[in-house]
């Protein structure tokens, strides 16, 4: 019974602690990593759930302390996550399903892709047929990597003759 309640009033101090320092800078977050990717597109990027969720997906993977010693998952020595690194994670946690629908020249995964690569909404159809057209090319059988893909959709926009010109990457 002694232990339960110094557990308990160690969780609840730790609680007033991180209070106290989040009242003292309200801007503080779990920063960059996969939990901040994940869970950007939150609406109410300052309430607790969110927050909760960016700290626990960090925490669960430790991509926040990667992130920031690696230079990856979108940290930075600023603390602004990088475009290019928000593409090519999603193109990491979703390689298989844009896989298949570069394939297939459309899809809900390449229409984020896209998205995320500055492509308008106007011109996503020219960069689906592109995408398909290329598909052999862009994800390569020996290099079939997210990494390798990004890249090689990148060169592809550059040398797009209406892409290059509306993409605003």
């Amino acid at each position: 019974m002694m232990k339960r309640v110094l557990v308990l009033s160690a969780a609840v101090l730790c609680g007033v602690q991180a209070g106290l320092a989040m009242a003292a800078n309200p801007d503080t977050g779990p920063g960059c990593g996969l939990g901040k990717l994940v869970w950007s597109d939150y609406a109410h990027q300052k309430n607790i759930a969110p927050q909760v969720m960016m700290a626990t997906t960090n925490g669960t993977f430790g991509s926040g302390t990667f992130g920031i010693s690696s230079g990856t998952s979108g940290c930075t020595n600023d603390g602004k996550v990088m475009v290019e690194q928000k593409t090519t994670l999603f193109a990491e946690l979703n390689f298989e399903n844009l896989s298949q629908e570069m394939a297939q020249g459309q899809g809900e995964h390449l229409a984020s892709l896209a998205t995320l690569m500055g492509v308008p909404a106007e011109h996503q159809a020219e960069f689906f047929a592109m995408i398909q057209e290329q598909y052999i090319l862009l994800v390569k059988t020996g290099d079939a990597s997210p990494v390798a893909m990004v890249k090689a959709i990148n060169s592809a926009i550059a040398t797009h003759p209406v892409l290059a010109q509306v993409s605003t990457r």
